[in-house]
């Protein structure tokens, strides 16, 4: 997430009650996960383990709960609980706005759309040209859509990202302040769930196709021409490139890339980054010619069993 201007590190600092090192003045452009930082950026880190990524990364403002050895062009933000002060930057620059009406009035419709009714479109929505929208869709704040676009009806885009800290009293949520861009000639079945970036974009690619019944995590991307059929569940920040089929009620685990071309067949629990043009079956996922293989292999045993007997 980019601010809308830039701010300096004391800024930010006061914002959040904390100390800081580095130059008042340091240039403070936006936030973002460790994922999608860019130079500007703060990112949080507030385990020890996580402290040379995040101090490594392209991030140039380190949240952090523990003044460390600042690397030269970048700066620190020391606060007792990253992940509090995380949320209340997200609070400051992306509050939550009440929506007065099912359009609202700041949403921009391109020319031949069609909106049936019983939509709801938040604060700040871009539909683009000739798309349709069914009854009972849901399009949350910010989000972004092309042309030639169409959403069956129950679909959800810009839900809050599935994502928590685990504390002594319960479930700490992390809240989204990102987006979910829809990119042109892209097909959304009924019932599909896709949320939001935390602070980054969830993206589905130009002439992409979903069928019903499909939850997308958020800061996913999606590539161009891919085709996802009925209830597959993408979890957060998978890179799946373009022209790849994934077939019915395939699971994802966050963080992995599905390379171009891939084929995911029916039920695959992908569990690991996938090779570009290869097809891939059964959970834990593995390349298809070789899971035959085992297959074919497993159904010998009672043969060789038998013969090991004689």
């Amino acid at each position: 997430m980019k601010f809308q201007q830039k701010h300096t590190l004391k800024q930010i600092a006061t914002i959040l009650s904390c100390d800081y090192v580095g130059d008042e003045d340091f240039t403070v452009e936006g936030m973002n996960e460790i994922h999608v930082v860019t130079p500007g950026d703060i990112v949080f880190v507030d385990h020890p383990k996580y402290y040379d990524k995040a101090l490594n990364s392209a991030a140039t403002v380190i949240l952090i709960n523990k003044e460390v050895d600042c690397p030269e062009g970048k700066a620190l933000l020391i606060s007792d609980d990253p992940f509090r002060d995380f949320n209340k930057l997200t609070d400051y620059f992306r509050p939550f706005q009440k929506s007065e009406k099912n359009i609202s009035p700041s949403a921009k419709i391109g020319e031949n759309t069609i909106i049936q009714p019983n939509v709801f479109i938040g604060n700040n929505v871009v539909i683009g040209d000739n798309c349709l929208i069914h009854s009972n869709v849901s399009i949350y704040d910010n989000a972004v859509i092309g042309n030639n676009v169409t959403i069956h009806s129950g679909t959800v885009l810009g839900g809050d990202a599935f994502y928590y800290k685990n504390r002594p009293e319960g479930f700490d949520k992390l809240k989204s302040g990102g987006r979910v861009v829809i990119k042109d000639n892209v097909d959304i079945g009924a019932n599909c769930t896709i949320d939001k970036g935390v602070t980054g974009d969830t993206t589905i690619g130009e002439g992409t196709k979903l069928d019903n019944l499909i939850q997308i995590g958020h800061d996913t991307v999606i590539g161009k021409k891919c085709l996802i059929a009925s209830q597959v569940g993408i979890a957060g920040a998978v890179i799946i490139e373009d022209e790849v089929t994934v077939w019915g009620q395939v699971g994802m685990r966050s963080g992995i890339v599905v390379k171009k071309g891939g084929v995911l067949m029916g039920k695959a629990g992908i569990t690991k980054s996938t090779q570009e043009g290869k097809t891939y079956t059964g959970n834990p996922a593995m390349e298809a010619r070789a899971k035959l293989k085992e297959l074919a292999l497993l159904r010998q045993l009672p043969n060789l069993i038998a013969k090991l007997k004689q």
